[in-house]
């Protein structure tokens, strides 16, 4: 089983390294006793997230769409690196493929299949429903002292 590494790490940052994209099925997630989930590696608490969650994921072809689910607090972006599958929100149906971007509240009941003949592979972005307070760049502060390579 893959492991996380932390690659460096500081006061105010922290950088890690899964491991290259077509040896993510190497991760196991465990989300209970007995219930392992391959190819999927969470990445928050190793980076010292506060105000969201990262995972990777990659389904083989043919398979997900065990389940729907919902979240308490959090809404959720996927982001298609590759592959194609097929997205269930609310039960409606649409397809995804690499270059996806698809957003879902904490309500929406939501689900996912690859239903293309090689790995679906996605990054997916937890953060908490509402409470960004400024998009894109206004939340940026340039500084005035030169940056040093």
């Amino acid at each position: 089983m893959k492991k996380v590494e932390i690659t460096a790490k500081g006061t105010n940052y922290a950088a890690t390294n899964i491991g290259l994209l077509n040896e993510l099925s190497q991760h196991v997630f465990t989300l209970a006793p007995g219930i392992d989930i391959p190819g999927r590696v969470f990445i928050g608490n190793d980076l010292g997230n506060t105000g969201s969650e990262v995972s990777f994921v990659t389904t083989p072809a043919g398979l997900g769409g065990d389940f729907l689910h919902t979240h308490k607090t959090n809404e959720e972006v996927y982001i298609v690196l590759s592959g194609n599958g097929q997205f269930q929100v609310d039960g409606e149906f649409f397809d995804i493929s690499e270059g996806s971007v698809v957003r879902v509240s904490q309500n929406g009941k939501r689900a996912y299949k690859n239903t293309g003949n090689t790995d679906l592979v996605m990054i997916c972005i937890q953060t908490k429903a509402d409470s960004l307070k400024d998009l894109g760049i206004t939340d940026g502060v340039i500084l005035e002292e030169p940056v040093k390579w």
